[in-house]
């Protein structure tokens, strides 16, 4: 049975600490954060790094802090958390139903929001997600200022991200969708990793989608948003949603960058686009209808 190799484990009690050892100890260190993909990935060898910076007991990582408008959530909370939070429930109800499916209950237990994002595993679904609605990631180096990111700028490609040297994530904000508006997240999984996600935030007004916004993810390198998509949903009768939701499923299949793996080939993975596609839009809709 494979074991972790030997390592320096550093527990900072404050961001300013995490940045300087991440500054001083350069590519030799690794921040721990859930550590459900990082051991995993270190104890099969294919990681290795002598010193590891567990950031769960910074205090400041740790949070929910919720306006009438935004949702913002510590980096170092956990999948089970987030899902569990009466402030999450009660006002993202959105945001906590995608949460209750990330991985499996050991994972959701152990892993962290932002632990995920940072590890930019291509099979993300709070990455989707995020894209979709709108949500931002602040990042931070030591007590210099804050940058807010959006998901496109911060996540690079296959587990890279847009940190700096030295630099935590340190925050999730999630926009409020607001009356009118609803949304759906939906995926198919194969080994417990998706094999394709798909976001919809659909607005409904006087019986019209005033607007919707969409993003697909796992079938390529990053997740992206379906730009096509959401303008053949752009002033579609509620009632009449049929010829559109094919349109936007069509678009969404033709405008993803699938890549071919375990989990199907390019074509297949298209078809699961547009079987997705077509399940948010309509889940998204009717959710909108009754927000």
């Amino acid at each position: 049975m494979s074991t972790l190799p030997p390592f320096e484990l550093h527990r900072p009690d404050s961001i300013e600490d995490a940045s300087r050892l991440l500054t001083e100890l350069g590519d030799d260190a690794v921040i721990l954060s859930g550590g459900t993909e990082l051991l995993l990935l270190m104890k099969l060898g294919f990681a290795d790094h002598p010193h590891v910076v567990d950031v769960k007991r910074i205090a400041e990582l740790r949070h929910f802090d919720a306006s009438a408008d935004v949702l913002e959530v510590g980096a170092a909370m956990t999948h089970r958390e987030v899902e569990r939070a009466a402030v999450v429930r009660e006002r993202w109800p959105a945001l906590a139903r995608m949460e209750r499916h990330v991985g499996n209950l050991r994972v959701r237990v152990m892993g962290t929001i932002g632990g995920n994002l940072c590890f930019a595993d291509p099979h993300s679904d709070p990455a989707t997600f995020l894209l979709a609605t709108g949500g931002t990631l602040v990042c931070r180096r030591g007590s210099g200022p804050a940058r807010e990111l959006s998901i496109a700028d911060f996540v690079k490609g296959p587990y890279q991200t847009a940190l700096e040297t030295g630099e935590l994530m340190t925050a999730v904000r999630v926009p409020h969708p607001g009356a009118g508006a609803g949304i759906a997240h939906e995926k198919m999984s194969l080994h417990e990793r998706p094999a394709v996600t798909v976001t919809c935030l659909a607005r409904v007004q006087d019986g019209v989608v005033a607007s919707a916004r969409m993003a697909v993810g796992s079938v390529g390198n990053r997740p992206a948003r379906a730009f096509e998509a959401e303008d053949a949903l752009a002033g579609a009768a509620v009632g009449e949603l049929n010829s559109r939701v094919s349109a936007a499923a069509e678009a969404a299949a033709a405008a993803a960058e699938p890549v071919e793996d375990g989990n199907g080939s390019v074509e297949y993975k298209r078809q699961l686009v547009r079987v997705l596609v077509t399940r948010c839009v309509r889940a998204a809709v009717e959710r909108a209808r009754s927000a």
